[in-house]
């Protein structure tokens, strides 16, 4: 969460929230502290927004009651945050205004282009944010994919083009700047499961953020590919494809959706399941999962189990015991640190340097 202020004028730049370190004992979610803008919610013109991840968008139900200003995001991103607002009961009292990539927003002194770059969920967007002492460029989680599922790679162009005309300020995602070279397409990912599918002779279980929409795509696609049937579990899991489904994000490959009531009447080699829980967390589907507690999916033998996605720092406990239990009951696991079934949505070094030099 940034905001900027000029005069008597504040524009706030994402509104996300963290998980809690494994030492924070009785704590879910870690907010960021409002008192300023609460203390000068008059001055607040708007919230902008980069995407809909939760790191930036998961804090405005708990926002918006202390200060509530219009919010500008993109199709999709502001589809999660209407999610989230319904199930807080604020969604009637958010102002949400839709933008998209080469839309220009003007709030008092600020200007904002919203720009389009490549990240791991679609309508990511960068801002190039004009104020009267100079350009500000805030380039929100990016990576310089050149082969992104959805065709469309960062807009090197137009970030050169405001850097041709100076930049007073870069604010860059740094998440990947001690990690050598450049980050792996998403489109990677696709491959590895594919090659993976035709390794497996049972039922396979994807876990990956319920976010990643672009990975979900790929895991559908390849399950059509292979004659499976898909059934969906976990709530985050299910939300997020209903919506991303209904604003036309997800294309879904024919008529491969099953509920999940119904798993036990296809064949284990015709299966796969999506799960949310690839964190670890305790009551979600993965875990339970993992640990035979699922009413609907007990493990077994010859079950294959893809974890997607890498631990957020202070999850490495409960991932590498959600693995433990999946090994303990006959899986096998395949996971990023030993196979390529994960990318990361971040610019590594050499993409961070591409960036700077616009």
């Amino acid at each position: 969460m940034m905001a900027l202020e000029y005069d008597e004028n504040i524009v706030v730049i994402d509104a996300g929230l963290m998980f809690p370190e494994e030492e924070m004992l009785g704590v879910d979610l870690v907010l960021p502290d409002v008192t300023y803008l609460a203390e000068r919610k008059e001055k607040v013109l708007g919230f902008l927004l980069t995407h809909g991840h939760e790191d930036h968008v998961g804090a405005l139900p708990y926002i918006l009651p202390k200060v509530n200003a219009p919010i500008y995001g993109s199709r999709l991103t502001l589809g999660f945050i209407k999610n989230k607002l319904r199930e807080h009961k604020l969604v009637e009292q958010a102002d949400l205004r839709e933008v998209k990539a080469g839309d220009v927003v003007e709030l008092g002194p600020f200007k904002t282009e919203f720009i389009h770059v490549a990240h791991s969920i679609p309508d990511t967007t960068a801002l190039a944010i004009e104020t009267p002492v100079g350009m500000v460029v805030h380039s929100g989680d990016f990576k310089m994919d050149q082969t992104p599922v959805d065709m469309r790679p960062t807009d090197m162009a137009r970030l050169s083009h405001f850097g041709d005309h100076g930049v007073m300020l870069l604010m860059s995602d740094s998440t990947n700047a001690e990690r050598d070279g450049f980050t792996p397409s998403e489109r990677t990912i696709g491959e590895a499961f594919q090659e993976l599918f035709g390794q497996c002779p049972g039922r396979i279980i994807i876990s990956t953020f319920a976010s990643n929409i672009y990975r979900i795509q790929q895991a559908l696609n390849t399950a059509a590919r292979y004659k499976r049937k898909v059934a969906v579990i976990g709530r985050s899991m299910v939300n997020n494809l209903t919506i991303a489904q209904e604003l036309g994000y997800i294309q879904m490959p024919g008529d491969i959706m099953i509920k999940v009531q119904d798993i036990n009447k296809e064949p284990d080699e015709k299966l796969v399941i999506l799960s949310s829980g690839s964190q670890g967390e305790p009551l979600s589907a993965l875990t339970r999962i993992a640990a035979q507690e699922h009413p609907q999916v007990k493990l077994k033998s010859g079950d294959t189990v893809i974890l997607s996605a890498t631990p957020i720092p202070g999850n490495e406990e409960l991932v590498s015991r959600t693995i433990n239990n999946c090994y303990k009951h006959g899986a096998r696991v395949f996971y990023s640190a030993r196979n390529r079934v994960h990318a990361s949505g971040h610019a590594s070094r050499e993409e961070l340097k591409l960036m700077l030099n616009l």
